[in-house]
């Protein structure tokens, strides 16, 4: 018994000459650990409230949009566009108010609009039509090398037809026919939609034969 309680004695005295050495660096280590807990509780809960404010005022956009209120859009995406840009939110409510503007004849705050969604989505898809409405807007301003510029590279999966035949419409209006017919060919081509390829069909048609 008293050899045990000399062996225990040992112990306790080479835990305490342990903790006198390392005792600090583990409540460091400790203290650390729960604070970097507390932090990632505290943005997932900051993450999940500004999701659901950026949502509100979302919702607040598209009945704007439907009503084509275009001050309550503009200053319901300007607000999820200053406040909650992080959420998934923003770049659409960026193209929402890209529309709106467009509509209303204010090409300009529709081209910012659609080059915040192709700067700040994360969805490729999401970036992929803002480019197309972006390239549309510079052709309207008469912007053909800009627009063209702007469908350069490869699209998200399942836009290659969209952007050539946005190619070719731009390259018809450069009066640059044989090249917006190989454009229409090769979205002819690369599209399963009916309806797009008979709108391509009659675009082709009406260029003739190359």
């Amino acid at each position: 018994m008293a050899a045990y309680d000399l062996e225990e004695q040992e112990q306790l005295a080479e835990l305490k000459a342990w903790w006198k050495q390392y005792g600090n660096l583990v409540l460091t280590a400790i203290a650390a650990a729960l604070f970097a807990f507390a932090i990632w509780n505290g943005w997932r809960w900051y993450q999940r409230s500004q999701a659901g404010e950026a949502a509100v005022l979302y919702e607040t956009l598209q009945k704007a949009a439907r009503l084509n209120d275009s001050k309550a859009a503009r200053d319901a995406a300007g607000t999820i566009l200053e406040k909650y840009s992080r959420t998934a939110y923003a770049p659409l409510a960026a193209l929402i108010a890209a529309k709106v503007n467009y509509q209303a004849g204010d090409l300009k705050n529709a081209r910012a609009q659609l080059h915040w969604a192709v700067d700040h989505a994360s969805l490729e898809e999401v970036r992929a039509i803002a480019r197309l409405r972006l390239a549309a807007v510079q052709m309207d301003e008469g912007g053909y090398a800009e627009a063209l510029k702007t469908l350069e590279g490869k699209p998200a999966a399942g836009f290659e037809a969209l952007y050539a035949a946005a190619r070719g419409d731009i390259l018809l209006a450069q009066k640059k026919s044989a090249e917006a017919r190989a454009e229409y060919k090769a979205a002819y081509d690369g599209s399963t939609d009916a309806g797009f390829r008979e709108m391509l069909r009659l675009k082709l048609d009406a260029l003739g034969e190359s």
